[in-house]
């Protein structure tokens, strides 16, 4: 599969040719993903750092705080420093770099607190990304919103490094994992027949797709599973008249199930899961902030109001915001905008 054939626009040469000369100048090289990493966060940043160490680089993935224990299998994970675990270590990583490499997110806030130790670091900064409305705070930016995932881009990263045959099967399980989270399981419109091309060669280079769902999907707590079936038995709330769903939890609720990171991924989905909802929302009280996740199916764009409303952003079927007020308010608000997109969720 040449460049040419994929509906991705291929990175501009002549920054790719700089990025590739300052890789090879560099000994130390730290790789950042977004605040919370998910899938495709964590699995962008560990196939970058399997690649920079195969090519003898010193790498190093520094996240902004913890991630679910379902994604600490991938190879490099027991390197990966945790900021708020271990923040002098971590700034003395960026302080060592020469080339930070941000992966999956579009605006530097997206880090939380790591975010001044990033802005105030001297190393070249490149932005892999394909999250909508990138902000300008790197030396390089390869945004691209029409990809699948951060993973697919750190795929074409490599090929047109010329690295192809340094695809390994460790990176292969990386990468294969943020597609796969990123997509919804290759559902989502985002997966295009490149990305499927992608997937197969993943799996020819040694990435197991059924050891690799299991890792993802087969290994929650009984918490977990406790926790989900709560949510779906006793706050699911259906509002047909906008085809829409929402389910909530406080921080009371989350400890009751000795809540741990990553424990609400993926509920939100369950309520676009039922038949004829167009638009679902999950809303998380933790940490004095109410998090929201929203999803949508077709051309409705969700990004819009997690951007407009809540202080977040995204894609145009998946994205996220945040706000400080009381659950009851956030949801107060939430209920009040639907009737500004009533024709948009019940069009035929």
């Amino acid at each position: 599969m040449s460049v040419q054939q994929l509906m991705i626009p291929a990175f501009d040469i002549a920054q790719l040719r700089e990025i590739t000369a300052l890789v090879s100048a560099s000994r130390h090289i730290a790789i950042i993903p977004h605040h919370k990493p998910d899938g495709d966060a964590m699995g962008a940043a560990l196939a970058l750092y399997n690649y920079f160490q195969n090519k003898n680089k010193k790498a190093v993935v520094i996240t902004p705080g913890s991630y679910p224990g379902f994604l600490q299998w991938m190879k490099g994970n027991d390197a990966v420093l945790d900021f708020e675990k271990q923040p002098e270590k971590a700034k003395q990583a960026l302080l060592d770099a020469q080339i930070i490499f941000c992966v999956d997110f579009n605006a530097p806030q997206r880090v939380e607190d790591l975010e001044k130790p990033l802005l105030g670091s001297k190393a070249k900064k490149v932005l892999l990304d394909h999250h909508l409305d990138p902000q300008t705070f790197c030396d390089y930016a390869f945004s691209f919103p029409e990809a699948s995932s951060t993973c697919e881009l750190v795929y074409h990263f490599i090929v047109q490094s010329g690295d192809r045959d340094r695809i390994t099967k460790d990176i292969a399980e990386c990468l294969y994992t943020g597609i796969m989270t990123d997509t919804g399981s290759f559902r989502f419109p985002s997966m295009s027949s490149d990305a499927h091309h992608i997937i197969a060669e993943l799996m020819a280079a040694g990435a197991s797709n059924h050891k690799i769902h299991e890792l993802i999907f087969d290994n929650y707590s009984a918490d977990r599973i406790r926790l989900v079936g709560y949510c779906i038995s006793e706050k699911l709330v259906i509002l047909k008249e906008f085809n829409t769903a929402y389910m909530s939890v406080t921080e009371r609720e989350l400890r009751s199930f000795n809540h741990a990171t990553g424990d609400t991924e993926g509920i939100v989905n369950y309520g676009l899961g039922i038949k004829g909802i167009r638009m679902a929302a999950f809303f998380s009280e933790r940490d004095g902030l109410i998090k929201i996740s929203f999803r949508s199916k077709g051309d409705f764009s969700v990004e819009e109001i997690a951007s407009k409303y809540f202080e977040g952003g995204g894609h145009k079927n998946a994205a996220g915001g945040k706000t400080e007020a009381t659950m009851e308010k956030t949801i107060q608000r939430f209920l009040e905008i639907l009737p500004e997109y009533k024709n948009e969720l019940t069009a035929k």
